[in-house]
């Protein structure tokens, strides 16, 4: 990947993470194209949630350079500037939603549109009541998220991200901590903004159909290392890796069709 390639929207090469001396992410190299929709699956403590957070550097990684959209970091000779310009590239949605308690769900959209990119009030809010009317929401605008569901919380925080038209959104569990009765809302609403946004994606999940329906590409890590990645069907229907086998078993996926 030393060479750019102009129809990729995030790549990434040897990308190391280390916590008190144990390598979390080792040597992780791949490649996103723009309007993609990447999802990564893998058993618990495989190192997905902390590549997710070493892409907006919520994270520093150890090692590695990380590129969206213009910009590169080597994040071995990372500055504030550079690690703010990437930071700008993406957005986030929360497994716990991270909603701003003391804020209206309207003022958690539109606050970041005020504050970082210079939106007047009346500008903001405009977009603010359109994008919640986008996951269905625009009822519950002057309603604080303490009053909220799960599910509809979460949606608030999937309106926020694709507020600020990022280059791309990152996605952390997003239904993990959701009751079941709130699973699939959450589910169809990340499935219309794929759609209708045509937004570079980064999914981390444990749903392993939504995988299927609405990704262009699956991404298994274990340990640390991307096991294996391709296409929906490829990796979740025929996958070539006995510790891909073995996670999709447990999964209760079924294997060859």
């Amino acid at each position: 990947m030393t060479n750019n390639n102009s129809n990729n929207m995030i790549e990434i090469e040897h990308l190391q993470k280390d916590f008190s001396g144990t390598q979390v992410l080792k040597d992780i190299s791949f490649e996103v194209g723009a309007g993609e929709v990447v999802a990564i699956i893998g058993p618990s403590g495989s190192g997905k949630s902390t590549l997710l957070r070493c892409l907006n550097y919520l994270e520093e990684p150890n090692g590695g350079v990380i590129r969206i959209g213009d910009v590169a970091v080597d994040t071995k000779r990372a500055t504030k500037k550079t690690v703010a310009e990437l930071r700008k590239q993406t957005s986030m949605v929360f497994q716990h939603y991270n909603l701003f308690k003391n804020k209206t769900v309207l003022e958690n959209v539109t606050y970041a549109l005020e504050v970082a990119q210079g939106f007047s009030k009346v500008a903001a809010k405009e977009k603010g009541l359109a994008l919640l009317e986008k996951v269905g929401l625009a009822d519950k605008a002057d309603k604080y998220p303490v009053t909220l569901s799960g599910g509809q919380q979460q949606r608030v925080g999937i309106a926020r991200a694709v507020a600020v038209n990022p280059k791309v959104i990152l996605f952390d569990e997003p239904t993990s901590s959701l009751d079941p009765e709130w699973v699939a809302e959450v589910l169809q609403v990340i499935s219309d903004i794929a759609r209708d946004e045509q937004a570079t994606m980064i999914i981390v999940t444990h749903e392993m159909n939504f995988a299927k329906e609405v990704a262009d590409k699956v991404v298994f890590m274990s340990d640390g290392y991307i096991v294996e990645s391709g296409e929906p069907e490829a990796v979740l229907e025929n996958p070539q890796h006995e510790r891909t086998i073995q996670f999709l078993q447990r999964n209760a996926v079924r294997i060859g069709g």
